[in-house]
């Protein structure tokens, strides 16, 4: 039998709304009502729940440092409950009725575990128009293609739709105007049945009406799911950032953020500004080149990122998606370009 969540208190009230937020999140615990009754459950429990009446008995048994312990609070404002917090080795406060939601997300990581742990990689243009959003679908097809289970996340409310560019804008499925008011834990299953599937790419586009904001609450639920369900998880992004948005919220989750730089000089100065706005929000940015009339090398250098490669010509890419096809992958050389970029992700992740 899995091992359950322990709680740790002798307050009836506390304990009840611990059972209910249990229920809400498909967790039964383990409960104690004193400290010294905590040990045979303390290391098996996948999380530990103490009451804040209980933080300083536990504290005083000397109870084997351990991870995912969280202490649980109705007492508003209290100022010794960070000492308490703490005094046990956990990891926050949590204070109810306010974050019971919370709570629910730390008892839904108890109810579903992670059986994968989904690389994040958003894609954003150093200038518009810089084949970003083709560069995006182009790597989700081929992971989704080579076996990855894949969530493809189109960010960008005015980018047309990455739909079209797969050619399954009439695919039956939820868009982002479905998705936008989600909060709290979604399980990855019910995500993949409500959006377009193809194969192992699922995707969440844009519709084709008026633009909305995708809320930092949306897109963290989005994300949450997609990394304890899939293998890899392409973010196309906008140029612009809002620190409450749900861009920011895909930035601060990704492993690596590619951003694709014309090889000229406006899209070089254009990158840099780019570049500028992105490391406030994230870490490990990574450049690929699309040619131009300056060496990818000056370019490189010039905005001091690595540079993970540089796209082939496409030509006839335009008049390929006008048709409704996706891009030219496999043997072609896009194809290739995006199995080797891949492969350099994922082993360095």
């Amino acid at each position: 039998m899995q091992p359950r969540p322990l709680a740790i208190t002798g307050d009836r009230e506390l304990l009840d709304d611990l059972l209910r937020i249990g229920a809400a999140a498909g967790v039964e615990f383990d409960v104690v009502h004193t400290p010294t009754r905590a040990r045979p459950y303390w290391n098996r429990a996948p999380l530990v729940v103490v009451g804040g009446d209980a933080a300083e008995g536990l504290a005083a048994t000397g109870p084997p440092p351990r991870q995912n312990i969280v202490l649980v609070t109705r007492s508003a404002a209290d100022p010794d409950m960070w000492r308490r917090c703490v005094a046990v080795g956990a990891q926050t406060v949590l204070e109810l009725p306010q974050a019971e939601r919370l709570l629910v997300e730390e008892l839904g990581e108890v109810a579903e575990p992670a059986m994968k742990a989904g690389l994040v990689v958003c894609v954003v243009g150093g200038k518009g128009g810089a084949g970003a959003t083709v560069l995006a679908a182009s790597l989700a097809l081929t992971a989704s293609r080579g076996g990855l289970r894949t969530l493809l996340v189109d960010a960008d409310p005015l980018g047309g739709g990455i739909d079209v560019v797969l050619g399954q804008e009439e695919a039956m499925g939820a868009r982002w105007p479905d998705i936008a008011g989600r909060e709290g834990r979604v399980s990855f299953a019910a995500l993949q049945d409500a959006l377009p599937t193809f194969g192992e790419l699922t995707v969440l586009s844009w519709h084709r009406g008026e633009p909305e904001r995708v809320p930092r609450e949306a897109m963290r639920a989005v994300l949450g799911a997609a990394r304890r369900g899939c293998d890899l998880v392409i973010v196309d992004l906008p140029r612009h950032v809002a620190e409450d948005d749900g861009v920011a919220e895909a930035l601060a989750r990704a492993a690596v953020t590619l951003v694709v730089v014309q090889a000229d000089l406006r899209g070089a100065l254009a990158a840099a500004q780019t570049l500028a706005l992105l490391r406030r929000h994230t870490g490990e940015l990574r450049v690929v080149v699309r040619p131009g009339g300056i060496d990818p090398e000056v370019i490189r250098a010039s905005l001091d990122v690595p540079c993970v490669g540089v796209l082939p010509e496409l030509r006839g890419l335009v008049a390929t998606l006008d048709r409704g096809d996706p891009p030219p992958l496999g043997r072609a050389p896009l194809g290739r370009f995006c199995s080797d970029l891949l492969t350099g992700l994922v082993e360095a992740a």
